[in-house]
């Protein structure tokens, strides 16, 4: 293998929230996972301290793929005090002690936002012996994996290993469809094409996703990079079941439905 390659992973859960423009009781969430948190999330695998220098991450380009985009979960939250007293303020005094609400307010609200049932195909293009200890990391991880946030654990395995491309764009057009058999059976023609986003310099588009550090003390800032959007076609393997054009291949016209049921 040479000195650089890609380490392709699956991204697949029953909730996953990527981050965005969150502010206090709001979390969102972006319809792509972002750079941020797949290198925590690779962070994680390996142990990594929170204050650990991230710059062999950092220096990772990442493509990725929408295999299956799910849909967008809304969690509802109202906070209270059991005693009934109001609820303390999200600042604090010159003694670290959280100040009062003024005027009192006993009830809060939090917005939390979810992609349920989405499916990604991720490609990570780097030197090869750093992938490759990515790639054991992630199948045996030092701390629990998660998909943004700590309570959207992943479905099965996220590394699906190493690839000897160096191209982030041919990879994500020859991985195979990652979606979920539910999902696929929905697709009835032979191919599907699909949305991808890969960091490219020369890219016509910013995304501010790229962090400095995960130390929760300093605080995380994040600087930009550049992508750009394309679409990849990829093959179903319904060939057989579907027309030249993608529909549904007609049907036998002898064909009784109810012939089963003795009608």
């Amino acid at each position: 293998m040479s000195d650089r390659s890609v380490l392709v992973l699956r991204l697949a859960a029953p909730l996953q929230s990527w981050g965005g423009p969150s502010r206090y009781n709001r979390r969102d969430t972006r319809p792509q996972p972002t750079k941020s948190g797949i290198l925590g999330m690779l962070a994680a695998a390996e142990g990594r301290p929170r204050e650990t220098d991230l710059t062999d991450l950092l220096g990772l380009r990442l493509g990725v793929r929408v295999d299956q985009p799910g849909t967008l979960l809304r969690d509802y939250h109202t906070v209270s005090d059991h005693r009934g007293l109001p609820l303390p303020a999200a600042k604090v005094d010159a003694n670290g002690v959280q100040k009062k609400t003024g005027p009192a307010k006993y009830t809060g609200v939090t917005q939390r936002y979810y992609l349920q049932d989405a499916v990604f195909t991720a490609a990570l293009h780097g030197p090869t012996p750093l992938l490759e200890d990515l790639d054991r990391a992630l199948r045996r991880p030092v701390f629990p994996l998660s998909l943004g946030r700590r309570s959207c654990p992943p479905t099965g395995p996220v590394s699906l290993g190493l690839r000897p491309s160096t191209h982030l764009q041919t990879t994500l057009s020859n991985e195979p469809w990652q979606a979920s058999a539910h999902h696929r059976d929905h697709h009835r023609g032979p191919t599907v094409t699909l949305e991808a986003t890969v960091e490219d310099p020369a890219g016509d588009l910013r995304i501010a996703d790229v962090p400095d550090t995960y130390d929760l003390k300093a605080g995380t800032a994040f600087r930009e990079r550049a992508v750009r959007h394309l679409w990849v076609t990829l093959p179903t393997g319904r060939g057989q079941d579907s027309a030249a054009d993608g529909t549904a291949a007609p049907t036998d016209p002898n064909h009784d439905p109810f012939a089963l049921l003795g009608w």
